[in-house]
């Protein structure tokens, strides 16, 4: 018994080590497809891809495939995603890990998916500064989510969220959100989502978001790095988060469960049928294994229930009373709504619902840019700003975002604004991009500076605010100047950089670690960059 334990403590160690995130400021793209990591030999290869939660499961993956003989390998990307990859015609992949069935329901339009199973469950919950949520009446009572909008419209609560078109938290949360507004029916229909009240209420509601991200585990990366009061994620994030709020001797986060719009991730592995028996049987011994009480344990450790009622007497002391947590509460999700409801919900949720963008593009023009930069750019500002295109990926335009492009070398070469979200004013920027030509030398810090004057003429709490950077060369060092100007600017605006060709990866580190944002690789498909970073404003 006890060598048993031993291991399982262990094993939970290890668990915890290979969850560790992403740091503000480290290139990756992970919203999109990123190489994942490939476990144990033998001649049966499974190939999964995942939602980028289940990283931190590695370490149990890594234990069965040593044990099995079998090779797996791991490619993680967003839910939203994984569903477009069930979508296609064809996929090279043998197994579908997304956070939630939903994705797979409308992904699996050919219905290739079997043995479906859920591996964990995780409610969509607030996670509030304990004090916060003291002040607030939150602790020690069932809250709604029309008492969260109140305390939002009343200007008492802020929060962090990823965005309801990349990311399954965010979609849950926003679904659970649009239920609660609309007195808990049955399930969300299109007529409910065009009414009156509903349509107010989720606007009054989602601005109360300060920052926006595109991945769960990176929303909590930004929150534990910044300055923030609130963030609604998936109650094991929330856990791990207060893990590490109180092991630095900070106030940890309260969790609260909208009684009326309860969101679940329940993290569902499916196999994709294509006709071979023997990745069928791999994939059935290693769902099995998932399934053991040990590795049962061991999720249970970092945060994620098993089973809609209780967790193991031994793991109590991870859900914290004292942190809002309650094992005793029997979780009752709402309903998922019909395919075509989604995809209105989502559908609108960019462009009327959220907060509106505020986007700065710092477009880099200098010399090393000609030819293949060039192109690249182009096609990948064409794919933003062509609403056609855009909605084809879930990235159109809100009614009232506002979109300013900057060109520059050494100097600014222009600057073209689109004050509203129609088609026609973001034509008119797309024209502009088309036609903007080569200049000389590189000063992206001179860029950043003139993008945070032309800021100050907003009132940025209206927005969601981000500048956004793609450069393919090392820029003259300016980086003292443009410290200086962001201080003397003292709002939290993120400078994202999508670099690719030669770019200065530490110089966009730098930027990225100080503004509490990221880099993104576009060196291997810059549209697929450009999608991911407007997960984050």
């Amino acid at each position: 018994m006890r060598k048993r334990r031993t291991r399982i403590l262990l094993l939970c160690v290890l668990l915890l080590l290979v969850g560790c995130e992403l740091l503000p400021g480290q290139a990756d793209t992970k919203e999109t497809s990123q190489p994942g990591s490939t476990f144990g030999r033998g001649q049966t290869t499974l190939r999964i891809v995942s939602g980028s939660e289940n990283r931190e499961l590695e370490a149990l993956i890594e234990d069965f495939a040593e044990k099995n003989r079998t090779k797996i390998e791991m490619t993680y990307m967003g839910s939203i995603d994984i569903m477009r990859k069930l979508q296609a015609e064809t996929t090279e992949f043998d197994a579908v890990w997304p956070a939630s069935s939903i994705w797979i329901s409308l992904g699996d339009t050919d219905f290739r998916v079997k043995h479906t199973e859920s591996t964990s469950i995780s409610p969509v919950v607030f996670g509030i500064r304990k004090s916060l949520a003291e002040e607030l009446g939150f602790v020690g009572r069932e809250v709604s989510i029309t008492d969260l909008m109140e305390a939002i419209q009343a200007g008492n609560l802020r929060f962090c969220m990823t965005s309801a078109t990349q990311s399954n938290s965010g979609a849950s949360a926003y679904l659970g959100f649009l239920s609660g507004l609309a007195g808990s029916p049955e399930v969300l229909t299109q007529d409910i989502l065009t009414q009156p009240a509903v349509q107010t209420n989720i606007r009054e509601l989602l601005a109360g978001v300060e920052r926006s991200s595109g991945s769960s585990e990176w929303l909590k990366t930004m929150f534990l790095a910044g300055d923030y009061d609130a963030m609604v994620n998936y109650e094991s994030l929330i856990i791990t988060t207060n893990e590490e709020l109180v092991a630095r001797g900070d106030e940890p986060l309260y969790i609260v469960y909208p009684y009326d719009g309860l969101s679940i991730s329940d993290s569902p592995l499916g196999y994709i049928d294509r006709g071979d028996a023997k990745k069928e049987e791999a994939f059935l011994a290693f769902q099995a294994y998932l399934a053991s009480p040990e590795a049962q344990d061991a999720m249970q450790k970092l945060g994620r229930r098993t089973g809609y009622t209780g967790v193991l007497p031994e793991n109590q002391n991870v859900f914290k009373s004292e942190w809002g947590a309650d094992t005793d509460r029997v979780l009752s999700p709402i309903k998922v709504p019909a395919a075509d409801t989604l995809t209105q919900a989502l559908n609108l949720y960019q462009t009327n619902f959220r907060k509106p963008s505020l986007s700065m593009y710092l477009l880099d023009f200098s010399g090393s840019m000609s030819g293949q930069g060039e192109r690249q750019v182009k096609e990948a500002m064409d794919l933003l700003l062509d609403q056609e295109k855009a909605a084809e990926v879930l990235l159109q335009a809100g009614v009232h975002e506002v979109n300013q492009i900057l060109f520059f070398d050494h100097e600014i070469l222009g600057t073209e604004t689109a004050e509203e979200g129609s088609a026609e004013a973001l034509r008119r920027l797309n024209d502009a991009v088309q036609r903007q030509q080569i200049g000389g030398g590189t000063d992206m810090y001179h860029a950043i500076v003139t993008a945070l004057q032309n800021l100050s003429e907003y009132d940025l709490t209206q927005y969601t605010p981000a500048i956004i950077l793609l450069t393919d060369g090392e820029s003259v060092d300016n980086y003292r100047y443009f410290k200086n100007s962001y201080d003397a600017f003292g709002q939290d605006v993120p400078v994202f950089s999508i670099m690719f060709g030669n770019a200065n990866e530490t110089q966009l580190k730098q930027l990225a670690e100080y503004t509490n944002a990221r880099v993104f690789d576009g060196r291997t498909n810059l549209i697929d960059a450009f999608r991911s970073v407007k997960g984050y404003n």
